[in-house]
């Protein structure tokens, strides 16, 4: 997620300086070829360019729309996260007593379920998260070799690359015992599983008497919301917005950049220099259909690693942080700070 208000001219150029050059051979090309040969053939009126060009605006509009619902909708159900695990935090807390215990039970013995519901819950975040980076078929890292490259490159220098946070696994390790830890890993969808196994913990507290029937049931009414957190989340990753949408975008915005420059011929063939003229206007043109396609297309994809992701590292540390302070914890990790601006 970027952090700073606007994007600086280097940021610009970095996203889209690559395209630059090719619209701007492209536009050179015809309009050069056309003031050298004077092919009227090679013309075309403007005015069904201009009818292209607003119905793709429309058109890339409303991709971007729904685009920004994908982003904003993923950015809820993590606020989501947050609360519901606040309040499965202090839930714990307060519900999980020896009040009705059948049996003697030290505060020690208290604090070690509470220390154990609480830190498989931070597992259950940051498995979460691992799981939502999974690259899928339709994102950029899993298209032709360039843009893979090109998506790693962005990845280290205006993504997940640029926070050394360890390897999953070895960090779920802190937060579950080992024999736990060593069966979770191995499932195929391992957050699932973690909110299952709170709930058998449950049941067990419930026979021990450390909850009763009314605490159980709030309890279990928390791990719900996270199934349904992590339900949303899943369906957003795991469903592309539409292809016919997504794709034929591009192919639209492609189609108006190719016809662009034969008709600029057109507008600029009485003016003196004109061939020149032609080529940033042209090319200005082009750039900003090009850029409103770029960002729809960057932000259908809200947990893809990139600078346009929802800071999930960030919101996983907070809310560590807040759980383990209830824990009465003080040698706790630093919050996530944004660097160049992007904080993920």
């Amino acid at each position: 997620m970027y952090v700073k208000k606007n994007f600086g001219f280097k940021a610009i150029m970095r996203f889209s300086g690559s395209h630059i050059i090719w619209l701007t051979a492209w536009a050179s090309a015809v309009s050069f070829f056309y003031w050298f040969t004077h092919w009227d053939w090679l013309t075309i009126p403007f005015l069904p360019i201009s009818i292209i060009g607003t119905a793709v605006a429309f058109y890339i509009g409303f991709k971007n729309n729904q685009a920004y619902d994908r982003l904003w909708e993923a950015r809820k159900i993590w606020g989501a996260i947050v609360n519901s695990s606040r309040a499965w935090g202090s839930g714990i807390k307060g519900f999980v007593t020896s009040q009705f215990a059948k049996g003697d039970y030290t505060a020690e013995d208290i604090k070690a379920v509470h220390t154990r519901m609480i830190y498989r819950h931070i597992a259950w975040l940051y498995t979460l998260r691992n799981q939502l980076l999974i690259p899928t078929s339709w994102e950029h890292i899993s298209q032709s070799k360039h843009m893979e490259r090109t998506t790693k490159k962005r990845r280290q220098t205006i993504g997940v690359g640029m926070f050394k946070d360890g390897n999953t696994e070895k960090e779920l390790m802190k937060f579950l015992p080992k024999d736990e830890y060593e069966t979770i890993i191995n499932f195929k969808n391992s957050a699932t599983q973690i909110i299952d196994r709170q709930a058998q913990d449950l049941k067990e507290l419930r026979a021990k008497g450390l909850i009763e029937d009314f605490r159980h049931m709030e309890l279990q009414k928390i791990l719900y919301d996270f199934y349904v957190h992590q339900g949303k989340a899943e369906r957003i990753k795991k469903f592309p917005l539409p292809r016919q949408y997504g794709f034929m975008s591009a192919v639209f915005v492609g189609i108006f950049i190719f016809l662009l420059p034969f008709g600029m011929a057109t507008q600029f063939h009485d003016v003196p220099y004109g061939h020149i003229l032609a080529v940033p206007f042209t090319v200005l043109v082009s750039w900003v259909y090009l850029m409103m396609e770029l960002v729809g297309d960057y932000s259908e994809n809200p947990f893809e690693g990139l600078g346009n992701d929802i800071p999930m590292l960030a919101l996983s540390r907070t809310i560590e942080i807040d759980l383990r302070e209830m824990l009465g914890e003080t040698d706790l990790p630093a919050g996530i700070q944004p660097v160049n601006g992007v904080l993920m």
